[in-house]
């Protein structure tokens, strides 16, 4: 799927799962949600910042095996849109390649989801799909989309994903790069925001 095709195009999967983390300060105490969490391949790396990774899905198969792969992690099977947390319980939250999955009115969900359990100053970040800048990322990208992905992923490159962001309450970290920072020809996006 996108991970293996996005990890080959910015050179590696160890490179891909770090992109969304870069910049960022993740001490050994600090709480951490990985969104969507699937099989534990970013939990994976989580877990060497942090002792408090949490992960996330609402597949049994996916946490079951992120179990097996990643033991050191907790896990909780639910919903992104309503999720079993507390308010301001998490320091940041991750999720990878998992927003481009969910149609709109789920996408606003899950971001005031997350913007109720980060704690205020806490970091919401995520790399997923977004509409190439360079020409000649389209045709592959779009032949991607048509044979492995769904309507939801058009609608998401077709999203203004920052303007929703900062609707619910977000605000961009402040750095020097521009927003959002793109990868692979523009087709991938690094997103940061601040609750």
């Amino acid at each position: 799927g996108i991970s293996r095709l996005a990890a080959i195009s910015v050179g590696g999967e160890t490179k891909f799962r770090q992109l969304a983390l870069q910049g960022l300060t993740i001490e050994q105490n600090t709480q951490v949600l990985d969104l969507c969490c699937g099989s534990g391949q970013a939990t994976n790396f989580l877990v060497e910042y942090s002792q408090n990774v949490t992960g996330l899905d609402a597949s049994p198969l996916s946490i079951n095996r992120a179990k097996k792969n990643i033991p050191s992690a907790k896990y909780i099977e639910a919903f992104a849109e309503d999720m079993p947390f507390s308010n301001n319980q998490f320091d940041l939250v991750h999720t990878s390649a998992a927003l481009h999955e969910m149609n709109s009115e789920q996408l606003r969900q899950i971001i005031q989801e997350v913007y109720r359990i980060l704690k205020p100053g806490g970091i919401f970040t995520f790399v997923d799909f977004h509409r190439p800048v360079n020409i000649l990322f389209w045709p592959g990208f779009a032949i991607f989309l048509w044979l492995f992905e769904t309507e939801t992923s058009w609608d998401f490159i077709n999203t203004n994903i920052l303007e929703l962001l900062q609707e619910v309450g977000f605000y961009l970290v402040d750095t020097d790069s521009p927003k959002p920072l793109l990868y692979a020809g523009g087709s991938l996006q690094i997103v940061q925001v601040k609750k």
